[in-house]
């Protein structure tokens, strides 16, 4: 056959034929699809607290699996019971014949009060706290150093394995709690009528929305954020606090302090003896604060970038008018300060110069590792979250308090129902612990956007993250910055914090205080048992590691307050006399009195 032949056998396509349009779903499909699949899921979050039940499967899964295939760690496993069983058994002989006299075979860790106390040392007690605790280290080793486990999977194995065991605590029952026996026994059963009743109390005013008992103590506006001053601004998403002059004169550049919105602002101006707001006026600056819009539905679509804009940079742009061709010393506290960094970065790219200190308190900037907070952090979990986000709008205060008391059970849970309902004792309401239960909400869009970009992505450390269509570094930042870490911190690891020597190219003043995120932070002068280690690194020095900054770092008792005061007054220009309150002739007169509308919002 010819070659013309063959080519005339070839198929063609007819030339007026049209192209096949490519097959794709119907919206109708996909929109049903995807509201089918997001209401499960935000119905299923009510039962699992917000968890998601398909990333805490994958990761016993991935355990379980690993460690059916290590029968060399499940030998160490035996070993180590049975090592641990004849050590016990041991201490227990030894207790038989002297009691009370024999070592301990286990320690609580520091941070353990539950067996503190002299009457768990004699038996049969001790025998209760001490079979527990090995039974704890033998867990830890069970779902610790599996070869071949991911880490973030260990790490959320470990941690419910300790969940599930704090549980069956010997301190949280009656036989086998010593300090509980005795004080049934002097009251005459009398704890469990008390108990009683502050758990109806207590479930009372959770089911409807009341806030907890001795708050009426703390009136926002009279004993709490009470600091005298005037809103000079509102937007849809802040109020701005510019608070009156505590001195005749005052240093040239104002204080705008930003905190977080996860919760109220006035955990820095509480009562007037330890008001962050009111050491600072009394040490003669010039104080705005923002007061963050309590989200609700209708605010779904707000965003990281409408807190930039309509936060700290609508703030800023209202002390320029208030206080003209004057620097600002910039503050941020926990998320209000990552805020904060992700502000001037931005202004530093676009040659914005008026920040003239940059202030962290307990914020992060680094998210590669930010402790047992990382436990809620995989893309299952953030999707599921989203699903219960997008349902409601936002994220319920009641459903971030859940995640917060399980990082910290044995304080916030615990050890609370023991003394609460048990010992049938009422702990006094400080005015911190007040404000801890005066939580808000978290906008849908801008949470998702926190939780991928920030601790997910970590874009921010690693030169993503995006502001106007470009991406922001916090090496564009010249402005001083001084960071303050908490020793305890289980929300912002101080570790984590420290981070900032390697993303900032300018001096880094770095403090550590003991204490936690909250309490760390509110550390007033007089405050007893304070003490803090500080040390400031030029640009030019070389990076010390964390370690051996704690080994080197100059110690100090005493609150950390003053060497900020003392820091920032350095790195001001002099005496002025007070800016006017507000500025009328540009459209920024005086509101309403401090603290606003804003912070008054359930």
């Amino acid at each position: 056959m010819s070659d013309h032949s063959l080519r005339q056998n070839i198929p063609h396509d007819p030339p007026s034929a049209a192209p096949v349009p490519a097959a794709r779903d119907s919206d109708v499909v996909t929109a049903l699809s995807d509201i089918t699949d997001r209401s499960l899921h935000a119905a299923l979050a009510r039962f699992t607290l917000g968890l998601s039940p398909a990333a805490i499967s994958a990761a016993y899964l991935d355990w379980l699996v690993h460690l059916i295939a290590a029968p060399g760690k499940r030998l160490q496993l035996a070993d180590k019971m049975a090592r641990k069983s004849m050590r016990f058994a041991a201490f227990a002989a030894q207790q038989a014949l002297q009691p009370g006299k024999a070592a301990a075979v286990i320690e609580p860790l520091p941070q353990d009060r539950r067996f503190a106390a002299d009457v768990w040392q004699h038996p049969p007690f001790n025998l209760f706290y001490q079979g527990f605790l090995l039974q704890q280290q033998w867990w830890h080793n069970a779902t610790s150093d599996i070869r071949g486990v991911t880490r973030h999977h260990e790490d959320i194995v470990n941690f419910g394995g300790r969940q599930l065991l704090d549980m069956f605590s010997p301190s949280n029952f009656l036989p086998t709690n010593p300090e509980l026996l005795q004080r049934t026994l002097q009251s005459g059963g009398q704890n469990f009528l008390l108990g009683w009743q502050h758990l109806f109390e207590d479930w009372e005013r959770a089911i409807s929305g009341k806030k907890p008992v001795g708050s009426q103590a703390y009136e926002i506006g009279r004993s709490i954020a009470a600091t005298p001053g005037k809103v000079v601004f509102r937007n849809r998403l802040i109020e701005l606090i510019q608070y009156e002059p505590a001195t005749e004169q005052v240093h040239a550049e104002p204080v705008l302090i930003v905190p977080a919105w996860i919760m109220k602002y006035y955990i820095l101006d509480l009562s007037a003896q330890n008001s962050l707001v009111r050491y600072l006026t009394g040490q003669g600056f010039t104080v705005f604060m923002i007061s963050w819009k309590n989200p609700d539905a209708e605010d779904r679509d707000l965003s990281m970038e409408d807190y930039r804009r309509l936060g700290v940079m609508a703030a800023l742009n209202a002390i320029a008018s208030i206080a003209p061709e004057r620097q600002v010393h910039a503050m941020g506290y926990c998320l209000g300060g990552t805020l904060l960094a992700i502000a001037a970065a931005a202004m530093a790219r676009d040659g914005d110069t008026r920040l003239r200190t940059m202030t962290l308190l307990a914020a992060q900037t680094d998210f590669s590792e930010a402790g047992e907070l990382m436990l809620f952090i995989d893309e299952s979990q953030i999707a599921f979250l989203e699903d219960m986000m997008w349902e409601q709008g936002f994220l319920d205060a009641k459903q971030m308090a859940g995640a917060f008391q399980m990082l910290r059970s044995n304080d916030l849970l615990w050890s609370l129902a023991l003394r609460r309902y048990l010992m049938g004792e009422r702990e006094p309401l400080s005015d911190l612990m007040a404000w801890n239960a005066d939580a808000t909400r978290l906008p849908y869009r801008m949470h998702s956007e926190y939780l991928r970009r920030l601790f997910l992505d970590n874009d921010l450390a690693e030169g993503r993250y995006m502001v106007d269509g470009r991406p922001v570094a916090l090496t564009d930042i010249r402005a001083p910055v001084f960071a303050v870490g908490t020793a305890w911190d289980h929300v912002a690891p101080w570790r984590s914090t420290y981070k900032i020597h390697l993303l900032a190219d300018t001096e880094v003043t770095y403090l550590l205080t003991n204490g936690g995120h909250n309490a760390g932070i509110v550390s007033e002068v007089g405050h007893a048992g304070r003490h803090y280690q500080v040390m400031t690194k030029k640009a030019e020095d070389r990076y010390v590691d964390p370690e051996t900054w704690l080994a080197i770092a100059p110690r100090h008792d005493g609150s950390w307050w003053p060497t900020y005061g003392a820091w920032i007054k350095a790195h001001s220009d002099g005496l002025v006399h007070p800016p006017p309150m507000g500025s009328p002739s540009r459209g920024l007169a005086p509101l309403c009195d401090a603290p606003g509308i804003y912070v008054l919002q359930d």
